[in-house]
Parts: structure tokens; sequence; C-alpha cells
């Protein structure tokens, strides 16, 4: 039981301590090259605020979150604010999915992730019992659905993407039995068919088809994949050192503070150095499940747990898509690539975990066995 006379008791600072150096490894990788480099810098201040709103966040008591005519409002504000992007949104790379406020802008895709966790976390808790019920997983699907066709035809497909694992990871913890796991990827299939007919666009099924063959089109789509590869092989076991990353120094990787980050990192501190950051992702991601199998009811358990699948993801994508292994879409390496939006929404999720663990602990064998979240 968390002692309740000490003020931060509720903070799991092994967590903390674990995404120090994974924050510093982006920073550093950040300021190891020459020039005229603000990413440090401003990167600095983004993880300040991110800090301050995960700090304020873990002090909410997010019970009222249980309360379905309050979800509702937030799911239709988010859906709101995602389809204002198509109007008063900037165009970035081809995208517009950013909203910009005098000069810092901000992509409510990020926000929309952990809507959507919550929006599950809720739905799930209640009927957990009943997911062998196929239409509970057909009106989950809804919701998800929802935000995904927004994000989509931004388009920033990365995101939708992620919207999607959110929703599919946590029907997988919620119990979804084998026969609903099979029509779900018949269905997946046949939307796939219908997208790439009817709905992708010629770049963004160049992109699929450079990762199904990274070296179609070295020159062109496959440049991004084929450097960041190259990148990280040319870093060895140990190596090149901070500051010594050619394929980065020399602009030969595009993107290095961002979607390949990862890249840079590893050319520059090799295989042991990406084993390393390997290792504290995976300690994170055991924090976070840790903390949410202790929730006081099914919805907190059920948030963590949609949190670890969230990270999962955008762990995953990137990192796969460093490697050539995944199509390049844009998705950050949470707590390391440069930007506030991702680093606001990580850190909130965060900050509401550990707020319900103030009460988590203490109210699991009470409520946890009799209650059924449904208030």
């Amino acid at each position: 039981m968390l002692k309740k006379n000490r003020l931060f008791a509720h903070i799991d600072w092994v967590l903390i301590i674990a995404l120090v150096p994974i924050m510093a490894a982006g920073l550093i990788t950040m300021s190891s090259f020459q020039g005229n480099n603000i990413f440090f810098e401003k990167q600095l201040a983004w993880l300040a605020i991110s800090m301050a709103i995960f700090l304020i966040a873990s002090f909410v008591d997010w019970r009222f979150l249980r309360r379905t005519d309050f979800l509702v409002s937030i799911f239709i504000l988010t859906c709101l604010l995602l389809l204002s992007v198509k109007i008063f949104g900037v165009d970035v790379h081809g995208s517009t999915s950013w909203l910009r406020f005098g000069g810092v802008s901000f992509q409510p895709s990020d926000l929309a992730k952990v809507v959507l966790i919550i929006i599950l976390a809720k739905y799930f808790s209640r009927r957990h019992i009943q997911i062998a019920n196929f239409k509970h997983i057909i009106i989950s699907g809804l919701y998800a659905l929802s935000l995904f066709l927004i994000v989509f035809f931004q388009p920033d497909f990365g995101s939708a993407v992620v919207l999607f694992l959110v929703w599919f990871g946590m029907v997988l913890v919620s119990g979804l039995s084998k026969k609903h796991l099979a029509i779900i990827f018949l269905i997946g299939g046949v939307v796939l068919a219908l997208l790439w007919s009817f709905v992708f666009a010629e770049y963004q099924k160049a992109r699929i088809l450079t990762f199904v063959d990274p070296l179609r089109d070295t020159k062109g789509t496959g440049y991004n994949a084929l450097q960041s590869v190259v990148a990280i092989g040319s870093g060895g076991v140990w190596g090149k050192g901070v500051g010594y990353g050619t394929q980065s120094r020399l602009n030969f990787l595009p993107e290095y503070e961002t979607d390949f980050v990862f890249a840079a990192f590893s050319e520059e501190w090799g295989f042991i150095g990406a084993t390393i950051l390997f290792m504290l992702y995976l300690f994170v991601i055991w924090r976070i499940i840790k903390i949410a199998l202790l929730g006081a009811t099914n919805f907190e358990i059920l948030f963590g747990l949609g949190v670890a699948v969230y990270f999962i993801c955008h762990i995953t994508i990137n990192i796969g898509m460093n490697l050539s292994l995944l199509p390049v879409t844009g998705i950050t390496l949470p707590f390391m690539s440069y930007g506030g939006s991702h680093l606001l929404a990580e850190f909130l999720s965060l900050g509401m975990l550990m707020g319900m663990r103030r009460y988590g602990r203490s109210m699991h064998k009470d409520i946890g066995r009799n209650e059924v979240v449904g208030v």
C-alpha cells in the first residue's frame, strides 16, 4: 500500500529513471552534429513542459473518466479537433495533420491515440465478460474507425495505423477468441484491398512497394530506408562515436532528429548501444504492464495495458522502418524523437497511469473483486 504521507509516493521512480537514458540518447544524438542545430534546445523545452504535464496528471483523480457522458463529450471534441485540421491545418511533408498556434505546431492525432485508449478501456471494462459477443468488437471498432478515417484522410497514414493497432491490441487483451481473430484478419484483408484499389495515393502505394523491395527505387521512395540501413550497418558493434556519424553529419540520412533518430543513434553507438536501448524500452513496457495489473478496476487495468500497447506500436513501427522491415510512415520513437506533440501525449498517458496508481493499490482488493467499472 502506498504511504499517504509521501507526496510523490504514487510515482514509479524506477520507470522514470529508466526513461532518463532514453531521453538523454535522443538529446545527445540531436546535439552531436555541427552547424545551426536548434533541435536540442527545443527538445529540452518540450521535455520540461511534458514533465510538468506528467506531474500534474499524476495528482488528478481519474475516476471521473468512468462516466459515460463525459467520455462521449471527449470523443466528440476529439473528432471535431481532428476535422478542424483540414480547415485550419498546415501542410508538413504533404500531410495536413498539424495545427499551428503562433510559432508552435501541434499534431492532434497524438492526443487522439490517448483518447482512444480511454474510450476503449471504458467500453471493454463493462463488457469484458461479453467479449465473446462479436457485436462488441464491431461497436468498439466503430469508435476506432471514426478516428482512423479522419486521420487517414489528412493524410497521416502512420498515425492511422497506430490507432488501428491500439484498438486491435486492446481487443486482444480484453479476451478475443481465435474465431473472431480470424474474422478480423479477413475483414482487414478485404479493407486493405479496397484501400489499395480506390483510396491509397500513389506515394502511399510507392512506400508499401518499397517495403516489399527496398532497393526498387533507391533514388526516390526507397532513399530514406536505404540510408537508414546504411547508417545502422556502418555503426558496427561499438559505433563510430558521438558526433562521428557520417550518414547524419553529411545529411545523407534525412530526418535524423525525428523519424530516423534510431538510425542516427545506432550509427554513433553501434550494436551495443542499440541493444541497451532495446532493453530500456522493454523494461519501461514491463513496468507499465506491472502498474496496470494493479489497477483498482477493469477500467484502470485496461487503460494501463492500452498505454503499453500504444508504446509497443510506436517503438515497433519506428525501429521497423529504420531497419527497412516496415514502410516509412513518419512514426516517432517514444521519448527520443524530436517533437512536442508526441512527448506531451506520452507523458500525459504516463501521468494518468501514475494518478490511477494513487488509488489502485489500496482499492484493488476491495473494488477489483466486486466491481465491474460502470459508475
